[in-house]
């Protein structure tokens, strides 16, 4: 169950950040308040998985995956292109994120 309020955490971040463009300097009300709801549910959920999984394990997970879920969300909403250097730093993201869960014994299993 730890892991699902972890993705609920990851997910309501993603929409949080990708709304911050449409929130313009938080001068659009319906923006602004995904941002701000999205980012307290996001905290809230990210305190229930630090129950059992460690803070730093949760914290490289929530990065990492958030950094690529949000790059795909700019290229998809924005149509913010991503360079290959790009796509390879995300790669080694997502390798890292997979390194942890496959073979880290603190990964709170």
């Amino acid at each position: 169950m730890n892991y699902a309020y972890l993705l609920a955490a990851i997910l309501c971040e993603v929409i949080a950040t990708s709304a911050l463009k449409a929130a313009e300097g938080f001068t659009r009300l319906g923006p602004s308040l995904v941002v701000v709801i999205g980012y307290g549910l996001a905290f809230y959920c990210l305190s229930l998985t630090l129950r059992t999984i460690p803070v730093g394990i949760a914290y490289a997970l929530w990065s990492g995956i958030g950094i690529v879920l949000i790059a795909l969300a700019g290229w998809i909403l924005y149509r913010q292109p991503l360079d290959m250097p790009a796509v390879i730093g995300m790669a080694l993201i997502v390798a890292g994120v997979l390194v942890i869960n496959l073979f880290s014994r603190t990964a709170g299993r």
